[in-house]
């Protein structure tokens, strides 16, 4: 039988591939515990996350529609690191440092809510562009809430890949900085001391559980950032 973690995240994956459109009716809670083999009760749990994520709209006697957005704003969302690096028209290669389960320091486990001594996942990758280091990947993976990433070989397919196509959120968060790397990362991103990075740090959620939090390093004199305005409602596959 479906949990409800389950059936929120095949509802979520159905809504953020586009399978259910903006405006789309969603079928009834009971063809759905049928689908899923569960009860309504699981389906109803489920649903209501869904829609207190704002992806979804319940109105009685009306039924469950996917949320239209009508608002118009530059829009961020996760690109594959890969394309970003094969648009620009060079070689993409990639390269795992580190790929450790590990206790999580404080501002990991405020950020996952996790209790003292708990662990997640932890990853150090580098992202070359024609042999040339392009970015520094450091990622901390809840896994109590994607627990299939203890079982992934992330040494054949990069984070950032895997996460976007296998795993869906609702919501991110971006910070963006300049600044000085400590002498291991400048080395591994081959700059000379002093040399500045440009830093993106992004948060990701499905609902309220927070899946990953990454900081992203790039030598400060290669990277351009640019957003554009873009389709209202434009939801994204999956979290990077």
């Amino acid at each position: 039988m479906a949990g409800y973690r389950e059936v929120r995240d095949a509802i979520v994956a159905r809504i953020t591939s586009q399978q259910w459109e903006p405006g789309d009716l969603i079928p009834a809670e009971q063809m759905l515990a049928e689908e899923f083999g569960c009860t309504r009760a699981t389906v109803n749990r489920a649903m209501q996350e869904i829609a207190d994520a704002g992806l979804i709209e319940r109105r009685r006697k009306a039924g469950t529609r996917v949320v239209r957005r009508e608002h118009r704003g530059a829009t961020l969302t996760i690109p594959l690191i890969r394309r970003e690096i094969e648009n620009r028209g060079q070689r993409y290669d990639y390269l795992l440092i580190d790929c450790e389960r590990a206790p999580a320091p404080a501002a990991i486990r405020m950020a996952f809510s996790l209790n003292a001594g708990q662990s997640a996942l932890h990853l150090r990758c580098l992202h070359f562009a024609n042999s040339v280091p392009y970015q520094l990947e450091d990622r901390w993976i809840n896994l109590e809430a994607v627990p299939e990433a203890r079982d992934q070989d992330f040494a054949m397919v990069n984070p950032n890949e895997w996460l976007v196509g296998a795993v869906p959120f609702s919501s991110a968060e971006h910070v963006f900085s300049a600044g000085i790397p400590d002498p291991e990362e400048a080395e591994l991103l081959k700059l000379r001391p002093g040399e500045p990075v440009f830093v993106i740090e992004r948060l990701t959620w499905l609902n309220t559980d927070t899946i990953t939090r990454v900081r992203l390093l790039h030598p400060g004199h290669a990277y351009r950032l640019t957003t554009r305005d873009n389709d209202p409602f434009n939801p994204v596959p999956a979290t990077g």
